[in-house]
């Protein structure tokens, strides 16, 4: 999609600081990180959220939770870590493009938004 952030970061269009990088899956840093530890994984393929996983695509979005905990593994958060994936624009979806946050570093709250 030509007019998506994380596609022009994926194509190198828009500088990232990369954590993980395949053929199909990018990690890179949040530029507003909401722990110490706040990654996010793509896909390189334009999926606009999980309301569009289907059984064509869904290799790509296990290979993104396989990049997940790989990631998770990289950076050290054995104290455990959260995964998030928003879809939509009432849960909070920003950017229209399949994306797992990372959020780790210290003990987060249990509180829900």
């Amino acid at each position: 999609m030509e007019n998506c952030l994380f596609c022009k970061i994926a194509a190198g269009v828009i500088p990232s600081t990369k954590v993980y990088e395949d053929e199909t899956v990018l990690a890179f840093r949040d530029i507003a990180p909401q722990a110490p530890t706040h990654i996010l994984v793509i896909p390189k393929a334009h999926i606009s959220g999980m309301s569009e996983v289907s059984a064509e695509n869904a290799a790509l979005v296990a290979h993104c939770l396989e990049v997940v905990a790989l990631v998770a593994r990289q950076e050290n958060l054995t104290g455990g870590y959260r995964v998030v994936s928003n879809c939509g624009d009432d849960a909070g979806q920003t950017v229209h493009h399949l994306h797992f946050h990372i959020l780790g570093g210290r003990k987060l709250s249990l509180e829900m938004a």
